[in-house]
């Protein structure tokens, strides 16, 4: 097609030339096409006889003067794309992410008992907090945050009544109430039941919607946790 093209230019182009009525700025314009013509097609014919390439696309746009233009358009190859990263590099990074102090990072005995159960991710810091990380990406973050801070609140040694109706208070207005924006999910029976404690507050008030948050937990989201990307992603990097 290419060859038909020049072919069909060169004819083109050398038909005016024998026109005697073209003043002569445009018969050196002329002359000067059907040089370039030859030469592109001479590049063309050498090019046929190498090697196949791959196809490039080439666009041909005429003016009104009838000198022609050539425009080659290459497209990236598919294969120019950056490389992308490595899962297994990811991984081999991702405990570093999560864990910066090296004091804190899981060994690989934990992050393997963590399959083993819901209450071996809950029993370290560790897992607890990947766990969290899990949660935020599910938009439940509130469940575990509501379990840490009613853990804290009942190991906590602090005697003094008013500082520890003040906190129950606080976790109350955080997770249970419901103009609250982090409100833990709770059936209506542990409701009235905490809100009927809250009348005298004190380290036992959230027992029963702590255990009902830990079972939610246990049963909905854990079972997805083991099974996520996050998780298998550790576990990789932990056994690298």
């Amino acid at each position: 097609m290419v060859s038909a093209v020049m072919r069909n230019s060169t004819v083109s182009s050398a038909a005016v030339l024998h026109d005697g009525n073209l003043p002569g700025s445009t018969m050196c314009q002329v002359q000067r096409n059907v040089a370039a013509s030859n030469q592109v097609r001479s590049a063309a014919s050498r090019q046929s006889t190498t090697t196949p390439r791959a196809a490039v696309p080439v666009y041909f746009s005429w003016c009104c003067c009838t000198c022609s233009s050539i425009i080659v358009k290459k497209h990236s190859s598919p294969n120019s794309v950056g490389n992308q990263p490595s899962p297994y590099g990811e991984a081999a990074s991702l405990i570093i992410k999560h864990f910066p102090s090296e004091h804190e990072r899981p060994t690989t005995g934990e992050v393997l008992s963590w399959s083993n159960g819901f209450d071996k991710v809950m029993s370290t810091p560790a897992g607890r907090h990947i766990f969290r990380e899990f949660l935020k990406a599910e938009f439940s973050e509130e469940n575990i945050l509501f379990w840490n801070a009613v853990e804290e609140l009942r190991t906590s040694k602090e005697s003094d009544p008013q500082i520890i109706e003040d906190r129950v208070r606080m976790i109350y207005e955080d997770f249970i109430s419901i103009l609250s924006p982090r409100e833990v999910s709770l059936d209506s029976r542990v409701r009235e039941l905490v809100n009927r404690k809250m009348v005298q507050p004190n380290i036992m008030t959230f027992d029963e919607a702590q255990e009902q948050i830990w079972m939610l937990m246990k049963r909905d989201s854990y079972p997805r946790f083991i099974m996520s990307s996050i998780y298998k992603r550790l576990l990789e990097s932990a056994m690298a």
